[in-house]
């Protein structure tokens, strides 16, 4: 069977259906959070709290993850840890406290850590690079999906059931999800490296040491650090208190959110393919992309300007942009040393994830709520004014570094760069 074949048949739909549950799980706050408020008695800050823990225990097993996709097999690796992911969904839907919910949510995110990463790592075991930014654009589609699936279909669920109920169906779609990976994603044709455990370390050091990497990363961090926190959870409460909209006009627009996130995916990865045919770099596709989603913020710092709905949809849309990083680092970096480079940067992502989904919800909680129980307006600006503020500085940084770079290696590739750092030359 042909490599193409074999992504086609056996190894894109598993990893792609636990990244749909992987975002289904990332997102779902945004839908059940009046009633987590309402049943648990949960504050702003408590609630942001208990949803960035998924961020938090997401980001602090990234580090090891990358070593282990880069020393086993891809499909092993993340089918044994959807099972934890299970463990996790079934404490929540259990849990009548904060502390257990939180616990429940950090095993929720610590279990699929792997679901994206592993399918990049794979990726790069079977496609050409040149086909990367087109392959991870598809799968990251399914992350659209799976938000889309956590908007209108989960609150139709609670219709017959409730938040527990879902749940419980979450964990045991993840055991189902697990056992098809690990049975059906056919096993890697990629020899292990032999690197030894002080040599795997190195290569962290190599990715976090690297020019690259930290041109572009600043930017990237905080981009999707905003794009998740804020999707992920404050785009429903800031839909019925900023927007007016009742439960059911907020769950569709989250709805429209996904569907237009799923269209940003495939179009930013298909463009970024097309456009490197002509010499035009994925960083480049990045850099505009992720400047559009900054402008589209302005418009919910400032509402009003423009309809709800079509500014949440853009936002969904261009925030995809923030998903081409991970490709550049690929190109960028042997094969050996993907997963550590892919993962060195969603430690970054998550674990800055989980402060600005918790930070937005204590900036919020600064301002008294309103009388029909929700939040101030002032409290929405002024957080994520504040994110914005940081994009400004991340892409201040990307474009002066790229300067300071182009200036340093006299018009020299970054490939060029990286493969003679690889050989043991300057890393500095």
């Amino acid at each position: 069977m042909k490599p193409s074949s074999v992504i086609l048949f056996r190894v894109f739909p598993p990893f792609a259906l636990g990244f749909l549950l992987s975002y289904l799980f990332r997102t779902v706050n945004a839908v059940i959070a009046p009633d987590l408020m309402g049943d648990i008695g949960l504050e702003p800050a408590q609630l942001g709290l208990l949803t960035s823990a998924y961020f938090l225990s997401f980001a602090a097993f990234q580090l090891p993850l990358g070593v282990l996709l880069d020393r086993y097999d891809p499909r092993r690796v993340e089918a044994v840890l959807l099972l934890f992911a299970a463990a996790g969904a079934y404490v929540f839907s259990q849990a009548d406290t904060m502390t257990m919910l939180v616990v429940g949510r950090a095993l929720i995110g610590f279990g699929v850590s792997a679901c994206l990463m592993a399918a990049f790592k794979t990726f790069t075991i079977w496609l050409p690079p040149e086909k990367l930014p087109l392959a991870n654009g598809v799968q990251m589609v399914f992350g659209g999906l799976g938000a889309l699936a956590a908007t209108a279909p989960v609150e139709a669920a609670l219709s017959f059931t409730d938040w527990r109920g879902v749940f419980l169906a979450l964990a045991v779609s993840a055991v189902v999800i697990s056992i098809i990976i690990l049975f059906v994603v056919p096993p890697s044709k990629e020899r292990p490296s032999g690197e030894t455990f002080r040599q795997q370390l190195k290569g962290i050091r190599m990715v976090f040491t690297s020019r690259i990497f930290w041109q572009i990363a600043p930017w990237a961090i905080a981009a999707q650090s905003a794009y998740l926190s804020i999707q992920g959870l404050w785009s429903g409460p800031w839909l019925r208190d900023v927007a007016g909209f009742d439960r059911e006009a907020t769950a569709y627009v989250l709805l429209r959110i996904a569907v237009a996130m799923t269209i940003g995916y495939l179009v930013f990865g298909a463009l970024a393919e097309r456009l490197s045919r002509r010499g035009i770099k994925p960083s480049t596709v990045a850099a505009v992309g992720m400047g559009l989603f900054m402008t589209v913020q302005l418009f919910l710092i400032f509402p009003g300007l423009f309809p709800a709905a079509p500014v949440w949809m853009a936002f969904g849309f261009f925030g995809t942009a923030c998903s081409l990083p991970y490709a550049v680092l690929s190109q960028n970096f042997p094969r050996h040393l993907s997963g550590r480079a892919n993962t060195a940067l969603n430690l970054s992502m998550f674990f800055c994830a989980f402060i600005a989904q918790w930070s937005i919800g204590a900036i919020i909680g600064l301002w008294p709520g309103t009388a029909a129980g929700g939040y101030s307006v002032i409290g929405y600006q002024t957080a994520f004014g504040a994110f914005l503020g940081l994009e400004l500085i991340g892409a201040g940084w990307f474009f002066l570094s790229e300067n300071m770079s182009r200036r340093k290696e006299s018009g020299k590739p970054a490939g060029e760069w990286c493969s003679a750092a690889i050989k043991g030359e300057d890393l500095k």
